[in-house]
């Protein structure tokens, strides 16, 4: 896909992969759409001409006031970034519910209910993306963010799904898994903490917001599947997928060890 010129609508907006992301396609001359709960930070991005619509995704009347107002103001969405989630380290065994249920709303239900939206007009055009922000974990479960792992593997699916479903339609659907970025992600989690011998780990393979972002903005170019950022991330989803058993006694191990 060709940016120049297309409307991109991008959630989670105000920081990290988000706020990074949409300078990229701003860079690359789209019009911007960007969404999230604060206003200000919205409006600190400092987008030229970009339409912020605040709101709050948990709330299903914000997620069609969101897509509504983008496409009364533009006229069409070409491109959807689900980028909006949020992470816990509690224990699947015993997390409360009530968090449970926020996560998988914001990171899956929510994302599902924009795309329905703004898929619409998508279709009617024969022209569109839809990017899904998953996770490396979505690939690689991890045991001190199995609820999150879940939540992202469902992305995953999704957007698997989703390609076939929308290719008769000309729409295309990618993934992007993220390793370690270097955000106030961790800082917003539900409940808990990761191990703190992960440190050494994500000092060696972070990447910054905005190297995440280009990555993204190169997938939609090139109407990628699946963006996995870095791309080293695909060792590690290799090695699960063919030593099943020895990378979940190295997780164990690591989790114990914090426990």
């Amino acid at each position: 896909m060709q940016i120049r010129d297309k409307v991109v609508l991008v959630t989670g907006a105000s920081q990290g992969i988000g706020a990074a992301t949409a300078r990229a396609f701003a860079k690359r001359g789209a019009r911007l759409a960007v969404t999230a709960r604060s206003e200000e930070r919205l409006r600190d991005l400092d987008l030229a001409g970009a339409f912020v619509a605040p709101g709050d995704l948990l709330n299903p009347a914000d997620r069609r006031r969101i897509v509504e107002s983008a496409l009364a103001y533009y006229g069409r969405v070409d491109v959807l970034v689900n980028n909006a989630g949020i992470g816990t380290y509690a224990r699947a065994f015993d997390a409360p519910m009530d968090q449970v249920r926020s996560l998988f709303e914001l990171n899956l239900f929510a994302a599902i209910e924009l795309i329905q939206l703004a898929s619409a007009g998508m279709r009617e055009r024969r022209s569109g993306t839809i990017v899904n922000v998953s996770s490396i974990v979505g690939k690689v479960t991890m045991p001190w963010s199995a609820l999150y792992s879940a939540s992202k593997y469902a992305v995953c699916s999704l957007t698997d799904g989703l390609r076939m479903e929308l290719r008769p339609f000309g729409v295309h659907a990618m993934a992007v898994c993220p390793g370690y970025v270097r955000t106030g992600f961790q800082a917003h989690v539900l409940a808990g903490s990761a191990p703190a011998n992960l440190a050494g780990a994500r000092a060696r393979f972070a990447i910054t917001p905005e190297q995440c972002a280009e990555a993204i903005v190169r997938g939609v170019e090139r109407d990628a599947r699946t963006v996995m950022t870095p791309r080293k991330g695909w060792l590690m989803v290799a090695a699960a997928r063919l030593a099943p058993g020895l990378v979940d006694a190295q997780f164990e191990r690591m989790y114990r060890r914090n426990r």
